[in-house]
């Protein structure tokens, strides 16, 4: 799978942070991160979610996903291209590596 283009936009919520937006499109890829655990690097998946300009101010206007619980719950969704139209809010519970992701779609 090739590697994403920069720059990087991982999504970094605070416990109980939430966010909402709606996806244009979206794009899967990896990227090398360096954890304490592995300094030397890994590479992870990453789902890509380009969002409306409203939704997220600053450029770029895309989210990177990293959390494999909030990619599961997300990804079949645009896959099956039923995403068009609706507003998906992330919400954050706990921390890291514990952390688990609501997603609520409107």
């Amino acid at each position: 799978m090739p590697a994403l283009k920069e720059p990087m936009e991982l999504l970094d919520l605070q416990d109980g942070g939430q966010v909402s937006f709606q996806v244009l499109k979206y794009d899967t890829g990896t990227t090398v991160i360096k954890p304490p655990d592995a300094p030397q690097g890994k590479e992870i998946y990453v789902l890509r979610v380009h969002v409306r300009p409203q939704d997220k101010g600053a450029f770029p206007h895309y989210y990177d996903l990293t959390s494999k619980r909030l990619v599961a719950q997300l990804e079949p969704i645009l896959r099956a291209g039923t995403y068009r139209g609706k507003t998906f809010t992330v919400k954050k519970h706990g921390v890291k590596p514990v952390a688990t992701f609501e997603l609520q779609i409107r």
